[in-house]
């Protein structure tokens, strides 16, 4: 596809995978519950990069020694995002995980400054601040008190920020989607390494069909399908406005919480939809459309 139709699909496709982990917590809730967090990642991503590796094999003749440890680079950083974030959430509620983990929007822009050398514009820190303000508004209840859960889940934040400024930093002439079978490849070694010294592995009795249907859900759709949504529309996209996107997980995940459990719809949650909608806006259009364009001078003649 040429460069201009990537651009076009850039966004979509992040705003596709937000919309998926945000929808999935409730379709694998059992295989969360079933199973240890480190065999869960190790099933998750071997299987994403077995399939992803298959799907793309006219792309392995692109292949060069340095993919190994970009994609390492990745992988480590996805890896440590998601069981850092999945431990946190045992020491604090599923509200404040969502919120302190949507942080990563606020670091992104300033990480990326420090990484590249590029300054964030004033319009990227304010989205920043509106989004997780909005997300605030969406996630919290009642006590803000901080728990070793909380410090883990802000940590978690850490390398997700990290994770999205290494993309950016590492994919750039290279073929995204065969970094992402890396990525997958070495995100399922550290968690299978981890595993096996750290935890029991799950016993076979509980692969029943109820539970391998959610497996492969997560699989194919929160893991292939969205990691790579993910890292292709970041690839087309800038940092500070792909995290500001990908922060929207925690609203669709509020959002099916309302529609398919008849959570109530409050005036607080209105508030901060609305504020994450005009931190999209800013993100995308820098508020462009409210200022005046130049009224171009007549031409003499």
């Amino acid at each position: 596809m040429s460069e201009t139709v990537m651009r076009r699909m850039a966004k979509p496709m992040l705003f596709i995978a937000a919309f998926i982990w945000g929808s999935s917590f409730f379709i694998m809730k059992g295989a969360v519950d079933s199973i240890p967090v480190f065999f869960l990642l190790a099933i998750r991503f071997t299987g994403g990069a077995a399939l992803l590796a298959l799907l793309c094999w006219k792309k392995w003749k692109n292949l060069t020694g340095d993919y190994v440890w970009r994609g390492a680079v990745m992988g480590a950083l996805l890896f440590l995002a998601y069981s850092v974030q999945t431990f946190g959430l045992a020491g604090t509620t599923p509200s404040k995980n969502a919120f302190l983990t949507a942080v990563y929007c606020v670091i992104v822009p300033f990480l990326y400054w420090l990484v590249a050398k590029k300054r964030p514009d004033k319009f990227n820190i304010m989205a920043a601040v509106l989004c997780v303000a909005g997300v605030g508004f969406v996630s919290l209840n009642g006590d803000f008190s901080i728990t070793w859960g909380d410090a883990l889940t802000l940590c978690c934040a850490i390398f997700y920020a990290s994770h999205i400024v290494a993309v950016a930093k590492v994919s750039p002439g290279k073929d995204i989607y065969l970094l992402t079978v890396f990525q997958f490849a070495f995100a399922a070694l550290f968690a299978w390494i981890l595993g096996f010294l750290f935890q029991e592995p799950p016993p076979l009795s509980i692969f029943n069909t109820d539970m391998v249907v959610q497996l492969l859900y997560l699989t194919v759709m929160a893991t292939t399908v969205a990691l790579l949504f993910q890292n292709v529309g970041q690839f087309w996209s800038e940092p500070s406005s792909a995290a500001v996107i990908l922060s929207l997980e925690s609203v669709f995940g509020v959002l099916c919480s309302v529609i398919f459990y008849g959570d109530p719809v409050s005036l607080q949650l209105v508030a901060g939809f609305v504020l994450i909608f005009v931190a999209v806006i800013c993100s995308e259009t820098k508020f462009s459309f409210l200022r005046k364009k130049p009224v171009p001078e007549p031409s003499e003649g």
